[in-house]
């Protein structure tokens, strides 16, 4: 792959195709899972039918161990940092799916590699695991009795142990293959990753033999090695190599990156209702350069920050979605009313996020079991 779309899960790559994944990984299209789901009796979820979801990785295994009653589980993880906001909202709405399915729910918050990777103080890491993704979490609609939050360096059990063993497992040259350059912090992040996504399968943690981690396509690097080091472990631990769906990284509003560093491109769920507003009807727009323009040529919905915003979580409806998409191509939709329409909705959104959001925000910690030390 080029430099822009080399996939690096401690940075945030500019994947031009994710086609192009398919390829060179041997990613799957999620479009063939769509009718399995269908013929189940599940209907997709909008991220699966707009295809924000584009790939997987036997998911198709983990849907017949579900279907014939055996136990499955979702696993996850967040690096608590900085406030929630809606790059990281896209993971969340899919547990829920998940979890309304039957799956058990494993909310991993990744303290250890906020420490070592990002330099994140433990004390902060932990006050916005408690604060912000958790809460957040529960208020996207994710069931507190039926998911299992946890911090890496605070999980108790033979999680731990896992790190250990699996560290003989793979040489630095083929972790080097996986991730490019790495440094000792890198090397025990994505060691841990790996013991993330496995454990459930053992018998302390409710043996889960069929587990589906969904990722950004930045984060299949610690796919990939935790498929090797379960086809490694065999005759030690019986593990399962996990299945991953992958999902399109939402852009920012100015066409970048969507991150906490780079506030004024990014929508906080926490944020005062006025001031995501505001940012929002600043949005780079995918329309042409004067109003005259863009009802004889049209807009371009798919490189329209705002588009975005529809296409992911605004607009649910999808025969809602279709008119504005068809309106902005045929120029009768102007950018200025777009973004009017858009703020309404995000505000309406908000508003009641955080009503939700209220119930909450004292019960993180009840949850989760605080790091010891």
């Amino acid at each position: 792959m080029s430099s822009e779309e080399r996939i690096d899960p401690w940075g945030r790559p500019d994947i031009k195709d994710y086609r192009r994944l398919y390829e060179v990984f041997g990613i799957r299209p999620f479009s063939e899972i769509l009718e399995k789901l269908k013929s189940m009796g599940v209907e997709p979820s909008a991220f699966m039918r707009r295809g924000i979801i584009f790939g997987h990785r036997d998911m198709d295994v983990v849907l017949n161990a579900w279907a014939s009653g055996e136990p499955v589980a979702v696993v996850t993880g967040f690096m608590p940092s900085g406030q929630f906001h809606f790059g990281h909202m896209l993971t969340g709405l899919q547990l829920v799916f998940y979890q309304r399915l039957g799956f058990r729910v494993f909310v991993c918050m990744a303290d250890a590699e906020a420490y070592a990777v990002r330099r994140v103080s433990r004390e902060e890491a932990i006050k916005s695991a408690l604060e912000e993704f958790i809460p957040n979490l529960l208020a996207l609609g994710l069931d507190p009795q039926r998911t299992e939050f946890y911090f890496q360096t605070g999980r108790e059990g033979p999680y731990h142990e896992l790190i250990q063993l699996f560290s003989a497992k793979v040489t630095f040259n083929e972790m080097e293959a996986i991730y490019g350059d790495l440094s000792p912090a890198k090397v025990m992040s994505a060691l841990t990753q790996a013991a993330d996504i496995l454990h459930p399968m053992l018998k302390e943690y409710g043996g889960y033999k069929y587990v589906v981690v969904p990722v950004g396509a930045d984060q299949d690097p610690h796919i990939r090695l935790s498929r090797d080091i379960a086809t490694r472990m065999k005759g030690e631990i019986e593990l399962t190599p996990p299945a991953a769906t992958y999902h399109k990284l939402i852009r920012g509003l100015d066409g970048g990156k969507m991150s906490k560093s780079r506030p004024e491109a990014t929508i906080f769920l926490t944020e005062p209702i006025g001031e995501a507003v505001r940012k929002f009807k600043a949005s780079l727009t995918g329309g042409r350069n004067t109003a005259e323009e863009q009802r004889r040529l049209g807009g371009e919905p798919d490189k329209c920050p705002v588009f975005d915003q529809y296409l992911y979580y605004l607009v649910p409806d999808d025969s809602e979605l279709s008119s504005i998409e068809s309106r902005c191509r045929g120029g009768a939709l102007l950018c200025g009313q777009c973004k009017a329409m858009g703020a309404e909705k995000l505000a309406k959104f908000l508003e009641a996020h955080q009503r939700s959001l209220e119930a909450y925000r004292d019960k993180a910690q009840s949850l989760v079991e605080l790091p010891k030390y």
